[in-house]
């Protein structure tokens, strides 16, 4: 048993070192890869929604994306309401230091969605809900608080 041990431990030796320089050849080649790819530099994004009102003459949808200063909630506003009415919809934000923070933004245009952009930084998890009033105010009709977005999925 000793003896084949001491034989076999050589080749093995020599099976690593060659392992070994080939490995050192091939290492650059994956290393410009590595960097040309590399992870820090691609934003990663989430898609949410769509979440619509309760008589759903107004919905949104959108998505939060990662960025170098955090997270950025983005999305479309759509009204399919009548004259004199508006669709809204509030986006409510936790951040990383126990705050929560909102954005409204309304659409009052039967045709074209608007588009909306929420700089939220780090936060912890983001909700949205789509309400319908007229042009100075919320008046009811709201979907209840969606999760756009929570921290670990």
């Amino acid at each position: 048993m000793r003896s084949a041990a001491r034989v076999l431990l050589p080749l093995a030796a020599a099976g690593l070192s060659a392992a070994l320089a080939a490995g050192l050849v091939a290492a650059p080649a994956a290393a410009s890869v590595a960097s040309v790819t590399s992870p820090a530099s691609v934003a990663e994004s989430w898609k949410w929604g769509p979440t619509a009102s309760s008589d759903t003459k107004g919905w949104a949808n959108g998505y939060v994306r990662s960025g170098a200063s955090g997270l950025r909630i983005v999305g479309d506003l759509y009204d399919a309401g009548g004259s004199r009415t508006c669709s809204w919809v509030k986006i409510k934000w936790l951040t990383d230091r126990g705050k929560y923070r909102t954005a409204t933004y309304r659409n009052c245009s039967q045709s074209t969605p608007r588009t909306f952009a929420v700089n939220a930084g780090y936060m912890l998890l983001a909700k949205a809900m789509v309400c319908r009033g007229g042009t100075t105010r919320i008046t009811g009709k709201c979907s209840r608080w969606e999760r756009v977005w929570t921290q670990g999925g």
